[in-house]
């Protein structure tokens, strides 16, 4: 009996090791083709290199959570908003770009031709120069190869602006020129 058990193990744990490599190798070809990153961020400068803000942004399920945090601004609303070209290039940062908005519509969550995929709200900071806004991009992701991808060949930047968003008006909302800018990595 003792060696009849040791040839039935000596057939079922090869047999095993070999069922569970062809499950292991259909999970791998399951999974997403290319590198699809967890998160980005950025530190957001003015243009006499001061760190005003910090960005991130991550992964979630069917979009990005785009969460900004001002650390020493003065209190007031502030327009935020993804740019298209990661460059940060004072005093104007203009090497920015326009809004990212791959799917080619207007300015605003309150224009019914709207939004961008880079409008995000206004970030309002308190009297402390601490202000923060979490925000969902729907339909959205970090990388990949879509056009809908955040970090496509010439990156992406996060800006604040001089003046709040009126949400509505293309292409830029009203918000004032570029005050702090941060290329997300």
């Amino acid at each position: 009996m003792f060696h009849s058990a040791r040839a039935a193990l000596a057939v079922i744990i090869p047999l095993a090791a070999l069922a569970l490599g062809g499950c292991t190798r259909d999970r791998v070809e399951q999974e997403p083709e290319g590198d699809m990153a967890e998160s980005a961020s950025a530190d957001l400068l003015d243009s006499g290199g001061q760190l005003r803000a910090r960005a991130m942004v991550t992964r979630a399920e069917d979009g990005l959570r785009v969460r900004v945090e001002s650390l020493a601004m003065a209190p007031g609303a502030y327009g935020a908003h993804i740019h298209m070209v990661g460059h940060c290039d004072p005093p104007g940062f203009t090497s920015a770009g326009e809004h990212w908005n791959p799917q080619m519509r207007r300015h605003g969550r309150d224009n019914p031709q709207g939004q961008h995929m880079g409008d995000l709200p206004n970030l309002l900071v308190g009297a402390d120069g601490r202000g923060s806004f979490e925000y969902f991009v729907a339909g959205a992701e970090i990388s990949g190869r879509e056009a809908r991808d955040l970090l496509d060949e010439d990156g992406a930047a996060i800006l604040v602006h001089a003046a709040p968003d009126d949400f509505r008006t293309d292409p830029s909302g009203n918000s004032g020129a570029r005050i702090a800018c941060g290329v997300l990595r």
